[in-house]
């Protein structure tokens, strides 16, 4: 299977962040990755392979090094998570003329118009009663029918339509589940129910989102554009999943960590976030359980390299002006390195010279990505993580275009080159 073949089955696989990190759970294991718990004593030989989950949503994996406790960890970190809409508690709304729809929140910041009118369903996380009330029985839920969708207005009732069209979040994004529903109450709880076979009196709460049910696909003359949900940031995650599993044999003195965490989208700021402590949390505890001390924890630290990988924006043809008038990073370009006069991003010279020498050895091309000086940019995983650990840096993503659209377009070649100077970084 290539590379692109395999992302499109990664991505259909990952409907929800839940269901990614399970993705990438399931592939770990399959080649011999073993979990640890942060509640427990960790066992770590030279060259051992190890992952740990956090709150369901965010999995750190490691090949730990062969060198000494001292030597440092070559990272690659990208999220789980992407713009959408999660399924507020007492969700159905029963409406005039019988239909029923369901009472949504918006996460983070998705283009609201292109959710109208698409196959949807639902997929994440729900906990059940378990053997303490301090341990709910999570079990994973995916309903793989299309289910809902969120009618458009025609455009004989709003003649303006297509000349803007404020939305009102609340009003205009709830999508519809039934049409002759007549006892709506609890609807919810009984698709639950029946998706995973269990007591709805069983069911305490859940953690649902709506996802676009459509494949994701190839496009173009040649097939040299991906069309699919989520572009931002699961290519990332399966560009640094693949590399990392493609050097896991291969010996090397540093620990290699793949870090993907949660709630980018909302600001990083949850425990499985990269705002929190988790990663340093993990890191240090690398070092402690091969029987170094706290100064060869900073010493690690120190002799460390962090590529923080999340998508960038590619030159759109129908809106050149809206780019750095001399940095235009183009669909097919090869992966962008991202800079920031006011530290949005980590990425310095010296962090940049590190991560286009990568390039370099892995016989890729490599672009910049700039804002615009008018337009203000996000931030991302970099500059929140040295926060909490000062690693040395760069943030980088390959370039697509729609970013936050239900459905976002990348480069086929943009995401092997991505995993090729990927590997080389692994095999420092």
């Amino acid at each position: 299977m290539n590379h692109i073949t395999d992302l499109c089955a990664f991505l259909d696989a990952s409907p929800v962040n839940f269901w990614a990190v399970e993705t990438v759970r399931q592939r770990l294991e399959e080649q011999g990755f073993s979990r640890l718990d942060m509640g427990q004593a960790w066992d770590i030989e030279p060259g051992s392979r190890h992952y740990v989950v956090q709150n369901g949503s965010a999995i750190f994996a490691f090949v730990a090094g062969s060198g000494s406790p001292r030597k440092g960890f070559n990272i690659i970190a990208a999220h789980s998570d992407s713009p959408g809409f999660r399924i507020k508690p007492r969700a159905e709304m029963p409406c005039e003329g019988g239909a029923v729809k369901l009472n949504t929140e918006v996460y983070g910041g998705p283009i609201l118009y292109t959710w109208f009118d698409r196959p949807l369903s639902l997929a994440g996380r729900v906990a059940l009663r378990g053997s303490s009330p301090l341990r709910p029985d999570i079990r994973l839920m995916r309903v793989d029918r299309p289910m809902l969708t969120i009618p458009h207005l025609a455009i004989h009732f709003n003649r303006a339509v297509n000349e803007g069209n404020p939305l009102s979040k609340q009003k205009d994004m709830l999508p519809v589940i039934a049409l002759d529903c007549p006892k709506p109450k609890g609807l919810v709880r009984m698709l639950i129910s029946e998706t995973l076979d269990v007591d709805p009196d069983a069911i305490l709460d859940y953690d649902l989102s709506l996802y676009d049910t459509t494949p994701a696909a190839t496009i173009g003359l040649e097939n040299e554009m991906l069309s699919s949900g989520r572009l931002d940031d699961l290519s990332m995650v399966h560009a640094a999943l693949t590399a990392l599993l493609d050097k896991a044999d291969e010996p090397s003195d540093y620990t290699r960590v793949m870090a993907i965490f949660d709630n980018e989208e909302t600001g990083s700021g949850t425990k499985q976030g990269a705002g929190s402590p988790i990663l340093e949390h993990i890191l240090r505890r690398i070092v402690t359980a091969a029987g170094g001390t706290d100064d060869d924890y900073l010493r690690a630290v120190a002799d460390s390299f962090l590529i923080s990988a999340d998508d960038a924006h590619g030159l759109h043809p129908n809106y050149v002006e809206k780019q750095d008038p001399t940095n235009h990073p183009v669909l097919g370009g090869g992966p962008c390195i991202k800079v920031n006069a006011n530290c949005k991003y980590m990425t310095d010279a010296d962090s940049a010279a590190v991560f286009r020498s990568l390039c370099d050895i892995a016989d890729v091309p490599c672009q910049y990505f700039v804002n615009h000086s008018d337009v203000a940019g996000g931030s991302t995983l970099g500059n929140i993580l040295t926060s909490q650990i000062p690693l040395r840096g760069v943030d980088m993503g390959a370039p697509i275009w729609a970013m936050h659209s239900v459905r976002e377009t990348a480069s086929t070649f943009d995401h092997t080159a991505t995993i090729a100077a990927f590997s080389a970084f692994f095999a420092q």
